[in-house]
């Protein structure tokens, strides 16, 4: 088997792309390089510099490196930015995958891994999210998300790839230093932003129906997705593996956004209050996983915490920031 990973030199993808390495899978990386970075991939990765939407390049780099499997987790991510410009997100997100998806069948390719998101649930009013929630995503790029896995699976029965499609809930932390997220778009690293700039964190809303009045996440270690992603591809490869699959990928706990800023104050060792400012538009009060079905269908389960992700990210912010940790922390 050789796999595909589009996406690879990014955040999550170096990630996935090392641990699928790591057990023994070929793997090759492909990355426009817009949010990746080469150095995340070691030698023994190739990268491929190019898009999703380039046909062509997607044709030859799937006969080149003899490709029967793909994990596609390229796309655009930034709900707020989809808002601004929803047909950027629906041409990169799905024109992008409809694209790799005719690639790939036409090479041959049978086994199909998504990258999708919670965020095709939008706001459901339950305690756990399982995957027969309904969908209702809340921004264009929580739409091209649950698109796209209308399409990988459309795509499945006609061309008889066996597919499945992961829905991540809210990624956090490092495997090492060196393949932290350095963007400042979720709430951890935006917490960081804050104290790095000598300004207090801020909490928006605290009078939600929550224990604390404070919205309730599900987080997951970039690790422990990882190894998902190598869950399923183990999978995807057995003898007569067929037919679609969609799965949570959470812990299944909630942790609010005050537990969440209190345990960043004692990791980096500064814990000034936070500032509460007004709700933000469309911010559920709770959204967790029910992670049952991915230990039932996949045999995996998160095995990190909380605070194993904010001291991961805490170091991997401090080594590209090039600051030193507070050793109070």
């Amino acid at each position: 088997m050789t796999w595909l990973i589009t996406g690879g030199a990014g955040y999550i993808g170096a990630h996935v792309a090392r641990a699928l390495a790591d057990a023994g899978e070929r793997v090759v990386a492909l990355d426009d390089l817009s949010a990746g970075v080469p150095g995340r991939l070691p030698d023994r990765i190739p990268l491929v510099h190019g898009s999703a939407l380039d046909g062509d390049l997607l044709k030859r780099t799937l006969a080149e490196h003899a490709v029967t499997g793909v994990v596609h987790l390229a796309a655009r991510k930034q709900v707020g930015e989809s808002v601004a410009r929803p047909a950027r997100y629906y041409q990169e997100n799905v024109g992008g995958l409809a694209t790799l998806l005719d690639a790939a069948a036409g090479a041959g390719v049978r086994r199909f891994l998504f990258s999708s998101s919670a965020a095709v649930y939008g706001n459901p009013d339950v305690d756990l999210i399982t995957e027969d929630t309904p969908c209702a995503p809340m921004s264009p790029y929580g739409e091209t998300k649950l698109t796209g896995e209308w399409l990988v699976r459309a795509a499945g029965r006609a061309h008889g790839m066996a597919t499945v499609c992961l829905r991540y809930f809210n990624v956090a932390g490092a495997a090492e230093p060196a393949l932290a997220d350095t963007g400042v778009f979720n709430v951890i690293p935006m917490v960081f932003d804050r104290l790095t700039r000598d300004e207090a964190p801020r909490i928006f809303g605290d009078d939600y129906p929550t224990p604390d009045g404070t919205c309730v996440r599900d987080y997951i270690h970039v690790a422990d997705l990882a190894e998902a992603h190598l869950a399923a591809v183990r999978r995807l490869t057995t003898e007569g593996a067929s037919g679609d699959l969609t799965v949570n990928i959470g812990r299944g706990e909630g942790v609010s956004v005050r537990e969440l800023v209190t345990l960043v104050g004692e990791v980096t060792g500064d814990r000034r209050p936070a500032l509460v400012e007004p709700r933000r538009p469309g911010d559920a009060p709770r959204a967790v996983a029910s992670a049952a079905l991915a230990e039932r269908e996949l045999g995996w389960t998160a095995r990190r915490g909380v605070r194993e992700m904010v001291e991961s990210a805490w170091a991997g912010w401090c080594l590209h920031r090039g600051l030193r940790p507070d050793p109070r922390s």
